[in-house]
């Protein structure tokens, strides 16, 4: 199956021909195994058309999900191989949208160089939050700071936030540390007005409801290849993706 998933020019098609942006998402989940609780990293491109002026951002409405326990370093260059199965012939034309862990960042800048970036919203958003209670506590003028800072950063981005924090002292611009190596990462306003997304819903709410109820059942305990082997299902269900594997396979 994960094979056909990742070979079969049918498991490709439906994002080949779908109209839209390209958006590549990754992220993690724990998954407890006989061998202890290992990574189970989820990977998603999407295509996505933009938003019409003053409304909704649409979901996916082509993707396709691979997922496995694996270490980072081998996922990159499985990254391009996906990348070109699905018809991008430039990494410029992607965009990825992930949190702020390091290990996504290198590997994209490798495997998928020229593509944009953008820091999920969600993500900075909390470290808003954080920010504020580091420096006020858990305060009313702490959350009422926060949301001030989320009003910079969706109105005027990221190099706004950044010089606003940095008048404020080295206490506030010390507390945004994990938004700093993402400045580049951060144009929110101009995505939004380009009916874009900011944030990387898709692969995370594919690795609570996805993979995560279907592997983390209370009492769960996996042995690791047949929790990759369970992944790939779920990947090929959630990627519309059954009904090509069995036909292939029968």
């Amino acid at each position: 199956m994960r094979d056909g998933q990742r070979d079969d020019p049918a498991a490709a098609r439906a994002v080949r021909e779908a109209d839209g942006d390209v958006e590549f998402q990754t992220d993690g989940t724990a998954v407890n195994t006989t061998a202890g609780w290992r990574e189970m990293r989820l990977s998603a491109f999407a295509k996505r058309r933009r938003a019409r002026p003053g409304g909704r951002r649409p979901a996916p409405h082509a993707r396709v999900l691979t997922a496995g326990v694996a270490g980072c370093e081998r996922l990159g260059p499985q990254w391009r191989r996906a990348a070109a199965r699905l018809g991008v012939r430039d990494a410029a034309e992607v965009t990825v949208i992930a949190d702020g862990a390091k290990w996504i960042w290198a590997q994209a800048q490798q495997s998928l160089p020229g593509a944009a970036g953008v820091l999920d919203f969600d993500h900075a958003s909390e470290r808003l939050d954080q920010a504020g209670r580091e420096l006020l506590g858990d305060t009313p003028a702490a959350a009422a700071g926060a949301e001030a800072r989320r009003g910079t950063l969706l109105g005027s981005g990221g190099a706004a936030l950044l010089a606003e924090r940095a008048a404020a002292g080295p206490a506030a611009a010390g507390a945004l540390e994990y938004v700093r190596p993402h400045a580049a990462h951060l144009d929110y306003p101009g995505r939004r007005a380009d009916g874009r997304s900011i944030g990387s819903g898709l692969v995370e709410g594919a690795c609570q409801q996805v993979v995560g109820r279907r592997l983390k059942q209370t009492g769960a305990r996996w042995r690791v290849r047949r929790a990759d082997r369970m992944a790939t299902l779920c990947g090929v269900i959630y990627s519309d993706l059954w009904d090509t594997y069995w036909h292939k396979a029968a």
